[in-house]
């Protein structure tokens, strides 16, 4: 065979690595290209962020960025807990309402009947993990949806709120205790200090921790995570617990930050909770979610309530807004994904 036949028959190859943009003129774009690996939630962030900077020129203060995560801390809190069980794929529509009893609990056995408050603090934070620990065994053991057993924890626990003090709200916590939102480290509120360490302990924990890591196991396939010797029960009552721990401490700090245990105290944070997991690129089904897009979520609520209250939107329009964003964010994040 000739040199001019075997070059003929010779196929044409392309570079591994390089990369055909969107305009077909074969050049590669590397802004583009370095797009596709930043997060939807982050990008509808920074917009958002530009947006509102535009706008008022109060919003981009050191004095404003603060109030952003203190109003936002007990939510992320919650989200953080939130979070862990959607990623085994489960649902917990119980965070506001374990937020609201324990902290009543709390306010409760302190005000009625002397018990010291650190020792009521416990109390609360019981009531959080026995809740957890319902919510755990009614969706493993007894085998009922977690939308359904979540979803009649939330109403029992919303009921106790109101019993126990015929729907009054209790004041007067100790001066140490209302002190701790307004204590500041390095200039930053102890409350986003302790949101911030929740948030970087479990990150670290799912991420570099095999019992995190088993977390995703089994949500992806529970059953694949149970052949594989992962005691699939244990691992999701263990996240119940947590997520009803992390509730009664979000209650902790609302507690702190009011000086008042009110029994409806959270029961419109739960959509919030729920919007900030999904916004962050977690999956209803499980299997898929992190810290690090729940964290973006939380700051995404965040920015377009405080943003819309420094432009004086009607309070009415604000949920239109928030549920606009929402959908552009899952849109985005879809997209960065494919």
């Amino acid at each position: 065979m000739s040199d001019a036949n075997t070059h003929a028959a010779a196929p044409r190859t392309v570079p591994a690595t390089s990369a055909r943009d969107e305009t077909g003129t074969g050049r590669s774009i590397p802004g583009l290209s370095a797009l596709r690996f930043v997060p939807g939630p982050l990008i509808g962030l920074v917009i958002i962020c530009l947006v509102f900077s535009y706008l008022s020129p109060y919003f981009m203060t050191t004095r404003n960025m603060v109030n952003i995560f203190s109003q936002v801390s007990e939510i992320g809190i919650m989200a953080v807990g939130a979070a862990l069980v959607i990623v085994i794929g489960g649902i917990d529509l119980s965070v506001g309402a374990v937020l609201a009893v324990s902290l009543m609990v709390n306010a409760w056995a302190y005000r009625e009947f002397g018990v010291p408050f650190p020792v009521s603090c416990l109390a609360g934070l019981g009531v959080g993990a026995l809740v957890g620990f319902v919510n755990g065994v009614l969706s493993t053991y007894g085998r009922i949806q977690p939308f359904v057993a979540t979803l009649a924890t939330m109403s029992a626990c919303s009921g106790i709120a109101l019993f126990i003090t015929n729907g009054a709200p209790i004041t007067g916590f100790p001066d140490y205790f209302t002190a701790l939102t307004s204590t500041r480290l390095l200039g930053v509120p102890l409350e986003t200090v302790l949101m911030i360490s929740i948030y970087l302990i479990a990150a670290y924990w799912l991420t570099f921790r095999p019992a995190g890591r088993a977390l995703y196991a089994v949500g992806g396939n529970e059953e694949v995570a149970r052949l594989s010797g992962i005691n699939t029960r244990r691992v999701k009552l263990g996240v119940y617990v947590l997520a009803g721990v992390l509730a009664a401490v979000a209650g902790l700090v609302l507690g702190s930050r009011l000086d008042t245990a009110h029994p409806t105290a959270g029961a419109t944070d739960l959509l919030s909770v729920i919007a900030v997991v999904v916004i962050g690129g977690a999956s209803l089904a499980g299997g898929s979610g992190g810290m690090l897009g729940t964290f973006i979520g939380l700051l995404i609520i965040g920015v377009l309530r405080n943003g819309m209250a420094l432009l004086n939107v009607s309070p009415n329009l604000q949920p239109v807004v928030i549920g606009v964003a929402i959908i552009v964010a899952v849109m985005l994040d879809r997209r960065s994904s494919r």
